[in-house]
């Protein structure tokens, strides 16, 4: 086989490979928009579920999912940065850092329910918080936490070190070398997999709903419960009301579509910014 020949086998396989992976995303975002968009209304948004059919809309569980989102979002962002800047920045290569490196790793695997019924029985029950917003939220912390800190990490460590000895040799100390020209560097990589960290805790349905809970209500605390769209989108298939789920669905697609546009315009903003 001729070296020219090799190369269209290996870009044919690769274009394959992308057209069935591109083939299969449309025709699960076809059936989503083809079976939810005719029976969707403005009203869906802003209403709440009312009546054994659960007819109406999905303000509550919009509610629930954005407080829910909000609360791992100020545990995670803190936490991991913080994590991943002493990682990176200031704790030396030992058996500690790798151990906590190997930690991360092995947690990023684990399936999310065993998040879930970890959740269950320390913050619910071992903790009494009940099944409510802040326990969900500390649950779907702990599943995306890995994730957040193993990406930043990686993404400090990719800020050039020519940096750092610029900023050293004009006098500035290490915490602000690492404060002032480091994080600003590296913000764009962590801004994208933070997002990305949420986006994965909006769509998550089983980590919350052994924790947060399936009541129908507006939450308006931290240690009240509520439903979460997954949630509400799981009953409502579970119980054979098709229709009004897949319009559940349709919103859950824009979304985790906008976490992960934003997230693609945030990388962007990276490469052209320190690569090109």
């Amino acid at each position: 086989m001729t070296r020219r020949v090799a190369d269209w086998t290996a870009r044919a396989a690769a274009w394959a490979v992308a057209g069935a992976s591109i083939a299969v995303l449309l025709v699960i975002i076809g059936q989503i928009v083809i079976r939810g968009l005719p029976g969707f209304r403005l009203s869906f948004l802003v209403t709440a579920p009312h009546g054994i059919k659960m007819e109406g809309g999905v303000f509550p569980m919009i509610v629930a999912s954005s407080f829910l989102t909000l609360l791992t979002l100020l545990i995670v962002g803190p936490v991991g940065i913080g994590a991943a800047v002493y990682l990176a920045e200031f704790a030396g290569d030992n058996r500690l850092t790798r151990l906590v490196r190997f930690a991360a790793d092995t947690l990023a695997g684990v399936p999310s329910i065993v998040f879930g019924l970890f959740g269950l029985a320390f913050f619910v029950y071992f903790l009494q918080m009940g099944y409510s917003i802040l326990a969900g939220a500390l649950t779907l912390s702990m599943m995306v936490l890995p994730t957040m800190l193993r990406v930043s990490e990686e993404a400090i460590r990719a800020v050039p070190a020519s940096y750092r000895e610029g900023s050293l040799g004009l006098g500035a100390t290490r915490w602000q070398t690492t404060l002032r020209v480091v994080l600003p560097a590296a913000m764009p990589a962590m801004a994208t997999a933070l997002i990305l960290s949420v986006g994965r805790a909006f769509g998550e349905t089983a980590a919350v709903l052994y924790t947060a809970g399936m009541t129908p209500s507006t939450p308006l605390l931290p240690l009240e419960g509520g439903r979460t769209l997954t949630v509400h989108l799981y009953l409502l298939a579970t119980t054979g009301y098709i229709d009004p789920a897949y319009r559940v669905a349709l919103v859950l697609l824009a979304v985790i579509l906008s976490f992960n546009l934003l997230a693609g315009w945030l990388m962007a903003r990276f490469r052209r910014r320190f690569v090109a």
